[in-house]
């Protein structure tokens, strides 16, 4: 019998929620850490959330893919693949910072159509299905409708908007930040803020889930020039995200190609 959505979301849920409280313990215990290459810290904890998620996927699921940051690639070659970002965040994961978030998208021929982002620190579980809407602990959530960008509460660096001479269209805007890049989309997701900017070179693992998340939520989400993005190529590389409501994309889209 085939497996339905609904049975590979209750499967999501369950693991994710699983790895959230290996994570916790790590992160109010303490944890051992290295470097992978200069600036790219990993955690014991990174990797034993990534073993936890690939037993209970893959053992549930061995004909799906599997692509993870932690273990690349790895499982069957059909249309179905997850993809896993043990902790996004794992900086402030190690500063002790409740920024960080486990993130696992399943994928159908290359379209995320499940998604859950948790930050088990503050207690946030973030969920979409593709067509069934996004929810944040249970709740259905929606994307800012602000559509001004004088106003707008950024999640970006207030000092790259100098560096571009952007503030003038940005007055009154508020800035804000968090290292997980998942987390900060989850953000714009639920309207607590209305767009999340990051100019650096993407992963797949790092922004499918959310990616999800936030269009389910009426948001939009794109390349800094207004591409969409494709996920499940070999490259599983993208060289910028924003995530924004749905009113407010274009101009910030306007803003950012004058860069």
């Amino acid at each position: 019998m085939a497996v339905s959505l609904r049975q590979d979301h209750d499967l999501l849920v369950g693991a994710v929620r699983e790895a959230g409280a290996v994570a916790l313990r790590f992160f109010k215990s303490g944890v051992k850490t290295w470097h992978k290459k200069p600036n790219d810290p990993v955690s014991e904890a990174d990797i034993a959330v990534d073993n936890l998620l690939r037993e209970k996927l893959m053992g549930a699921r061995p004909g799906y893919g599997w692509l993870s940051e932690e273990s690349g690639r790895q499982g069957g070659t059909g249309p179905e693949q997850w993809v896993v970002d043990p902790i996004d965040g794992t900086r402030a994961f190690i500063d002790g910072k409740p920024e960080f978030t486990i993130c696992v998208a399943l994928l159908q021929d290359g379209q995320p159509t499940l998604a859950a982002i948790f930050n088990p620190a503050s207690d946030e579980f973030f969920e979409a299905t593709c067509g069934g809407g996004a929810k944040l602990n249970g709740k259905t959530i929606r994307a800012s409708g602000h559509a001004s960008l004088m106003e707008a509460r950024f999640l970006a660096s207030r000092r790259t908007f100098e560096r571009h001479g952007w503030l003038a269209r940005t007055a009154k805007a508020d800035f804000a930040y968090r290292n997980s890049i998942a987390y900060r989309m989850a953000l714009v997701a639920c309207g607590k803020y209305d767009v999340a900017i990051s100019l650096t070179e993407k992963s797949d693992w790092d922004i499918a889930a959310a990616d999800l998340l936030v269009r389910e939520a009426g948001g939009r989400v794109a390349t800094a020039d207004g591409e969409p993005l494709a996920y499940g190529t070999d490259r599983h590389r993208h060289p910028s995200v924003i995530a924004t409501g749905a009113y407010i994309f274009d101009d910030v889209v306007d803003l950012l190609k004058t860069r």
